[in-house]
């Protein structure tokens, strides 16, 4: 096999770890990749690098294919999702001020309870100032999704759009009285002091499909062979990244100066699931806190695409069954089966499913057999049927 070159970006985050984990151990070598990595400041930036052709791929919010399928976000490029990064990873936090008053209102968050957490905040009143890292992110539909199921409205939002690695310090200089956020930003405000976690947001929903690697739509037609190396490297490093004993070893090689520059301690907790979400407070074990790999972790579900269209339509004013279209077409699922079913990566019998319908592990038809599929319940109990009239 050849070897040829490719670019792709990245946000410091601990769910970079797939693109990072298949460049320093060499899942990209094996298949023929030289592969160089190029950190970006803000989403925009990343997203705006890969429009323009300066990178060929990325760790991408999962929305934002979505996003611009469906019109939103100014920009009229396609980018298709090849694949899912990551699972879960967010945090929401608050302001050491909001703590305070959520607890003299007689309330202190047990970091599980996603609906009891929602009213006691929505309770005191007020507007609610919350940093984003994007405003087409993960982040901001499990937010909406929250507190609208709430009765909380975007009327008592002010969302406001804050780059992860400025979290910390936005929250610190009262910009913002909360965030979500991807780890390990909200563990560093944890650090420096400056807020507590409250909720994570597998609390909201237990099975969010946080990050993708996205590439223009073109790039993927005209270049098909690398889109498949690329693919069956992250699998390859997403696959690694899922064993425990291998997480210290990620959590070190992250820490480095190129990638997130932070101490490898305070990263490690997202991997484990091991959280602190107040200084000086007790450790709270988060299951799939991150997920990389297992329950078909990897695999681009057209019913999560769908769900997210879906939100942003009732949002935006888009009609929904366009926008439900638009989306299943850039998560690429025949892409995945083709580059990686010969690794015997998990290949679900069907594209979609009903989202939120599993309270725990439950088989499911799998081209290979038997899928073990994980929870993957909203808080407030609701399942989305993707192909359900609108």
């Amino acid at each position: 096999m050849s070897t040829s070159s490719l670019s792709a970006g990245f946000i410091p985050l601990i769910d970079a770890a797939p693109l990072v984990i298949a460049h320093e151990l060499g899942f990209a070598e094996e298949e023929g990749l030289a592969l160089t990595l190029h950190k970006s400041p803000s989403w925009s930036t990343l997203r705006d690098r890969l429009v323009l052709g300066q990178i060929d791929a990325a760790h991408m919010l999962s929305t934002l294919p979505v996003a611009m399928a469906l019109g939103l976000g100014g920009i009229p490029t396609r980018l298709d999702a090849l694949s899912v990064m990551s699972v879960n990873g967010n945090v929401i936090g608050v302001s050491n001020a909001l703590a305070d008053r959520l607890r003299g209102s007689g309330f202190t968050p047990d970091f599980r309870d996603a609906a009891a957490t929602g009213r006691a905040l929505t309770n005191l009143g007020g507007t609610l100032r919350v940093g984003v890292p994007f405003p087409f992110s993960m982040h901001s539909e499990l937010l909406y999704y929250w507190l609208g199921a709430l009765g909380g409205t975007s009327q008592k939002l002010d969302v406001r759009t804050v780059p992860p690695q400025l979290m910390a310090e936005a929250i610190a200089k009262d910009e913002i009285d909360a965030f979500c956020v991807g780890e390990p930003w909200g563990s560093i405000t944890v650090e420096n002091g400056g807020g507590e976690l409250i909720l994570p947001g597998a609390a909201i929903w237990q099975f969010a499909p946080e990050k993708v690697l996205a590439v223009r739509h073109d790039w993927a037609t005209d270049h098909d062979d690398l889109a498949g190396r690329l693919m069956r490297a992250t699998w390859k490093a997403g696959r690694w990244l899922s064993r425990p004993d291998k997480h210290s070893t990620a959590a070190e090689i992250l820490a480095w100066p190129d990638y997130l520059g932070l101490p490898a301690e305070i990263l490690e907790r997202a991997f484990s699931g091991n959280m602190v979400n107040a200084p000086h407070g007790p450790t709270k074990h988060v299951t799939r806190m991150v997920e990389f790999f297992e329950g078909a972790a990897t695999f681009p579900w057209k019913s999560q695409a769908a769900w997210m269209a879906q939100q942003m339509a009732a949002r935006f004013d888009i009609d929904p069954d366009n926008a439900t279209r638009a989306a299943a077409n850039v998560f690429r699922t025949d892409l995945y089966r083709r580059h990686l079913g010969a690794l015997g990566a998990d290949m679900p019998g069907a594209s979609e499913k009903l989202e939120g319908a599993l309270p725990a592990q439950t088989p499911a038809a799998s081209d290979n057999g038997i899928l073990i599929l994980g929870p993957d319940c909203f808080f407030d109990g609701q399942i989305f049927d993707p192909s359900a009239p609108k």
